[in-house]
């Protein structure tokens, strides 16, 4: 058996957002128009090195349905039309906004993107009304700076989870 960690991160006020400035080069735009092989192929690739495998099984059905839910919204992260990372954010009943993926490609990683596209995130949460804005990070399904950056930019944890699992191999 082994374990790891989630902590579960939050920011109650637009004010507490410590921004990172978005770098030149780099362009933030909205999904508008969802497309679910979108969201599967950035899900698999920016999820492959981190064993985001949840979601994997799922049917172009399923995939479509959960794009094209009202209370859910994508992101892109581009340079010069090249996809460098994504976001996506889910409203629930209360208002409340919960950062549900957020990653680099992998070829983006280390390069100054992820304090901006976490900015982008926080700021495009609290202009759709955001009564709280959340994010879960888990120590083992994220990039070892991820659970930094979020505090660097104004999250704070509220809950930790300690997590046992079976390791397959």
């Amino acid at each position: 058996m082994s374990q790891n960690t989630t902590y579960y991160l939050e920011m109650l006020e637009p004010e507490q957002l410590n921004a990172k400035l978005c770098p030149d080069w780099l362009a933030i735009k909205e999904c508008v128009k969802p497309q679910a092989q979108l969201n599967q192929f950035l899900y698999a690739t920016v999820g492959e090195s981190w064993q985001w495998t949840e979601k994997r099984p799922w049917s172009s059905q399923v995939w479509q349905s959960y794009v094209e839910r009202d209370n859910m919204r994508t992101w892109l992260a581009l340079e010069q039309g090249s996809i460098v990372g994504y976001f996506e954010l889910e409203k629930n009943a209360d208002g409340e906004v919960e950062i549900m993926y957020l990653g680099l490609m992998p070829e983006y990683i280390g390069k100054g993107a992820g304090g901006a596209l976490l900015t982008a995130a926080v700021e495009q949460a609290w202009a759709w009304q955001a009564s709280r804005v959340w994010v879960k990070s888990n120590d083992l399904l994220e990039h070892p700076t991820a659970k930094r950056n979020y505090k660097k930019r104004g999250f704070k944890q509220y809950k930790r989870e300690r997590n046992l699992f079976q390791a397959v191999g």
